[in-house]
């Protein structure tokens, strides 16, 4: 994924109802931000939007009078960006720092334990594969 601007957390709540429901009008978000967390301002959401476009985190179809948006990365390739800065910034390059503190600040259920353990049987087999795994697709 080409680098863009890392987004703000009001921003990764507009791109998490984005990726759930797909390419979405200002008031689609608007209404399902407000219905999900607080009251939030159609201008509000608009504008946030609009620089959402800006640093490149959303595209803007603007063939019909009312403009729809679509995020334009998916959930994991922006999942990444975040993992690989904060690692960078916090962790000093060291995944394993990561997952040690990450494992330490929250309980993780069996089931989780699970497929921490498969991912890490499957980057030993193919450890560039490892790095191709986004998660969801759409974006």
């Amino acid at each position: 994924m080409a680098r863009t601007s890392r987004p703000t957390e009001a921003e990764l709540e507009i791109l998490r109802a984005l990726w759930a429901h797909g390419p979405s009008t200002v008031r689609q978000i608007n209404e399902r931000l407000s219905s999900a967390t607080r009251d939030i301002g159609y201008t509000t959401t608009l504008k946030l939007m609009q620089i959402m476009a800006e640093k490149g985190l959303v595209t803007r179809d603007e063939a019909d009078r009312t403009h729809v948006y679509t995020a334009r990365a998916s959930q994991g390739q922006t999942q990444q960006q975040l993992v690989s800065d904060l690692v960078d910034r916090a962790f000093g390059g060291s995944a394993a720092a990561l997952v040690m503190q990450a494992l330490s600040a929250r309980s993780a259920t069996p089931a989780e334990l699970d497929e921490i353990q498969r991912l890490i049987a499957d980057y030993k087999r193919n450890p560039r594969a490892g790095r191709k795994k986004t998660g969801d697709s759409r974006g």
